[in-house]
C-alpha cells in the first residue's frame, strides 16, 4: 500500500528541510510526499526543487496563491494530486522519526482516523536546530535525555514506543485530532468531502474534520508513543479569524452532517 504524506507549509524552508531530511531515514520507503504549500515565497520554491533532487522519495508541490491562511484547501490541493490509498497529514514545522510511517501503517484501518502526537521543542533548541540542521531524529535515549535537563524538550515520555496494539481501543472523542498529525484511508477522506474549504485563518479545522467523520462513522484512534512528532517552536499564529472558526466548530457539533458543501470536490469551482 503506497502512503501518501501531506506536509503542510507556509515560508519557513529551514524547517521544512529538516522534516524532508528526516524522511529519507524512515524505515519504511512505501511512500510519497505531497507539500500542501499555502503559498510561500521562491525560496520554499528553490528548496522543494533542490530536495526532490536529494530525496530518495518523490515529492510534489501543490502551490496554491498567497490569500491569507487557507490550510484547509492548502491540504486538499494536496489529497488531489496523491496517488496512495492512506493519508497521513502532518506540518512542516514537524519532524518525524525514522519508524513513524512504519507505525503509521501498522496503525491504519478503514473506517479509523488515527490521532498522532508531538513532542514540544523549546525556542532556543530550534533556532539552534534549524541554523546547523541538526539531525535529531536519530537522537537515542541519552542525547534526549540530555536535551531534556537543559529545556530543550518539553516532555520524554511521549518519545517512548510501545507496541501498536497497546491502548487502541476506537474512541469518540474529536478533541484528540490535531492536524498537525492525523491519518486515514483516502476513501474515508473522499466520503466526507475532506477539510472545508470555508474554514480561513487559525482554528478549529481539524476539529471540525473529525466531528463529520465521526458522523460518518469512522472512528478514532491514538497514535501515541508510536507516532510521536518533533514539533519545531514558532510562535502563536494570528487568531483573528478564531472566533469565526469557533461558530463554525460549534454549528457542526449540533448537526449530523458529514460532508463539506466547500470540500476537496470543489476545488476547481
Amino acid at each position: 500500500m503506497l502512503i501518501s504524506l501531506i506536509i503542510s507549509t507556509y515560508n519557513r524552508p529551514a524547517a521544512l528541510s529538516l522534516v524532508l531530511q528526516a524522511l529519507n531515514y524512515q524505515t519504511d520507503k512505501d511512500f510519497e510526499v505531497i507539500i500542501a504549500d499555502d503559498g510561500s515565497s521562491d525560496e520554499t520554491r528553490k528548496l522543494i526543487a533542490q530536495m526532490t533532487i536529494n530525496c530518495v522519495y518523490p515529492i510534489t508541490h501543490a502551490y496554491q496563491e498567497d490569500k491569507g491562511f487557507r490550510l484547509s484547501r492548502a491540504r486538499n490541493l494536496a489529497a488531489s494530486k496523491a496517488s496512495g490509498d492512506y493519508l497521513i497529514f502532518i506540518d512542516g514545522d514537524c519532524i518525524p522519526r525514522p519508524s513513524f510511517i512504519k507505525n503509521h501503517r501498522k496503525l491504519a484501518a478503514k473506517k479509523t482516523l488515527v490521532c498522532g502526537n508531538r513532542i514540544l521543542l523549546s525556542e532556543k533548541f530550534t533556532k539552534e536546530i534549524e541554523s546547523k540542521q541538526i539531525k535529531v531524529w536519530n537522537y537515542n535515549f541519552f542525547n534526549w535525555l540530555k536535551t531534556y535537563f537543559t529545556g530543550g524538550v518539553n516532555r520524554l515520555h511521549p518519545l517512548i514506543t510501545l507496541p501498536i496494539n497497546t491502548f487502541r481501543k476506537p474512541i469518540k472523542n474529536w478533541k484528540k485530532a490535531r492536524g498537525c498529525n492525523l491519518a486515514l484511508f483516502k476513501e474515508d477522506y473522499l466520503n466526507v468531502n475532506g477539510f472545508d474549504n470555508s474554514f480561513s485563518g487559525w482554528g478549529y479545522e481539524d476539529s471540525e474534520f473529525a466531528i463529520r467523520l465521526l458522523n460518518s462513522g469512522v472512528m478514532l484512534k491514538s497514535g501515541r508513543y508510536a507516532t510521536g512528532l518533533l514539533h519545531l517552536y514558532h510562535k502563536e499564529n494570528d487568531r483573528s479569524f478564531e472566533g469565526e472558526n469557533l461558530k463554525r466548530l460549534q454549528d457542526r457539533m449540533n448537526s449530523s452532517i458529514t460532508r463539506a458543501e466547500d470540500g476537496i470536490f470543489e476545488l476547481n469551482k
